[in-house]
């Protein structure tokens, strides 16, 4: 069973999950790139868990599935006990892993599907956030897409993963800590800002419409990282209007369709920063969504650190981005 352990110096939680190195790869040597082992693809519904929840495609197939991890880093069953051995601290893995596959066809990228669908991609997290949340062990549920093997991913079927954990990562509460210590000096909403004073510089911007604003942030910490942010205040990501989901759909394919054209071979992680689940709406702090492209490796000195190194402003990743142009690093 998976475990999660207490580092005692940082306070940060560490999941121990061997059965996760048996999941496929894609990149494997040995595995064939073309689909015909996929356990995402049409027709080989059995190489996964059982549907949770699907939305209906062309002659009685489907064209969106989620589906519990068949690998997951936390499981249900087990005690929500923590328990000591001398100066360490460690607890089953409780919480939930799915995965949401995005589309039956093996090479479709997500940008490249129709707006519709990616609304019904994001309109599936928020479903799927809402229904996990009803448990209140789930205190934080993260959602993220790993896109090519230097992101992380295993697998080229295009799909995203959700994972409801029994505590809040240490990264979110330093964001939400962040955020509070900026609304008790300033009295408003750090990320409220940040769109008033993007919008005004217009230099970052790279999508825009009426409900969301796409930048390449001003201390960017990789290369063409970009946030798309609503413009108006939701602490919550799970409480966007259902009506909204098109236009951070229309957004949020433009965005990842000039990554696209401008890096070749891109890999990216993709991740919705949100409130704890179980916490009550915030004046402080606002939902939004993360896009990191993996162009070079975090070493020695970054670790070390804490601070990070990008070899190219925002605001030159910015231009390039707009001007669809091709880049090489």
């Amino acid at each position: 069973m998976p475990e999660i352990r207490k580092d005692p110096v940082f306070g940060r939680w560490v999941i121990v999950a061997a059965e996760r190195g048996l999941r496929p790869n894609d990149f494997h040597p040995d595995q064939g790139k073309d689909g015909s082992n996929c356990p995402f693809c049409a027709g080989r519904e059995g190489s996964t868990p059982p549907t949770l929840y699907s939305l209906p495609g062309p002659g009685g197939a489907w064209r969106l599935r989620v589906v519990r991890n068949k690998y997951p880093a936390l499981i249900s069953g087990g005690s929500p006990e923590n328990r000591r051995e001398g100066i360490y601290e460690h607890m089953d893995a409780l919480g939930i892993h799915e995965v949401i596959i995005e589309t039956p066809e093996h090479g479709l990228r997500l940008e490249e599907q129709p707006g519709e669908a990616i609304a019904d991609v994001l309109k599936t997290y928020i479903l799927r956030v809402k229904e996990i949340k009803k448990d209140p062990g789930i205190k934080y549920v993260m959602i993220f897409k790993n896109h090519g093997r230097n992101a992380g991913a295993s697998l080229l079927h295009p799909h995203s993963q959700l994972v409801g954990l029994p505590m809040s990562p240490i990264r979110v509460l330093q964001e939400l800590n962040g955020a509070k210590q900026y609304f008790f000096e300033n009295g408003s909403c750090v990320f409220c800002d940040i769109v008033r004073e993007e919008s005004a510089f217009e230099k970052r911007i790279v999508a825009q419409n009426a409900d969301f604003l796409a930048i390449t942030p001003y201390a960017s910490r990789f290369s063409f990282e970009m946030w798309i942010l609503p413009r108006a205040h939701n602490s919550h990501f799970e409480d966007m209007p259902e009506a909204a989901a098109g236009a951070l759909a229309g957004v949020l394919k433009t965005v990842l369709s000039k990554l696209a054209t401008s890096l070749k071979d891109l890999s990216y992680n993709l991740i919705v920063h949100t409130m704890p689940v179980q916490e009550p709406a915030a004046e402080n702090y606002h939902w939004h969504i993360e896009i990191m492209p993996k162009l070079s490796h975090v070493a020695g000195f970054e670790w070390g650190t804490g601070f990070y190194i990008n070899t190219i402003s925002p605001e030159a990743a910015a231009e390039i981005l707009n001007s669809g142009k091709s880049f090489t690093l």
